[in-house]
């Protein structure tokens, strides 16, 4: 993150984009604890990066599977109906292809797994914007009160994410796990 101006308020470059900042924020004071800054940066744009990243490969996933099976599954009529050597292996190869699909896309939930992700990729930006404009529940809060409360926001929205995640990996087959190790089963998220 870059922070460069005058006057009352300074640009920040985050992600790329130039965002007013008050010139007073936490990220500018010395202290204990993750400055406004650090927190944008270190954490909540780190995890959007993370969602973002998941809700691309949940979507390619189930657009993949929906594919293989709305493809494999209107090509077996027909070769079912075709005379040609190996037409039944082939048939038999198609329809365990569609097979695999259907049951990876009903085990593993992607087109789920790709709106929780999406969903959450989307309300980090919409917090980050909102605290960095002081939109929204920002309007008219000190510094130090909107800091908080993007924190308690952001977090909340992490925590309900990962809910979500444990209830489809539970209901994938995971029940038994303790629930931090299936949520790090999907790979780390930092």
């Amino acid at each position: 993150m870059t922070v460069t101006g005058a006057g009352s308020l300074l640009v920040a470059v985050v992600d790329g984009a130039q965002v007013p900042t008050p010139r007073d924020t936490p990220a500018q004071e010395p202290g204990p604890g993750l400055s406004a800054s650090g927190y944008l940066t270190d954490r909540l744009a780190q995890y959007q990066s993370w969602y973002d990243k998941k809700a691309v490969k949940a979507k390619a996933t189930h657009l993949r599977t929906r594919t293989a099976a709305v493809v494999g599954g209107s090509l077996v009529p027909v070769l079912v109906n075709l005379d040609f050597p190996y037409a039944q292996a082939v048939t038999t190869v198609v329809s365990l292809i569609v097979a695999g699909a259907v049951s990876l896309e009903s085990v593993f939930r992607y087109r789920e797994q790709w709106k929780n992700y999406r969903s959450t990729e989307q309300t980090l930006g919409h917090e980050r914007i909102y605290f960095l404009t002081r939109t929204g529940v920002y309007t008219d809060l000190d510094d130090v009160t909107a800091f908080a409360n993007l924190v308690e926001r952001v977090e909340a929205t992490i925590a309900n994410e990962n809910a979500a995640t444990l209830s489809v990996m539970t209901q994938v087959g995971f029940a038994g796990e303790d629930g931090q190790a299936a949520i790090e089963r999907q790979g780390s998220r930092q």
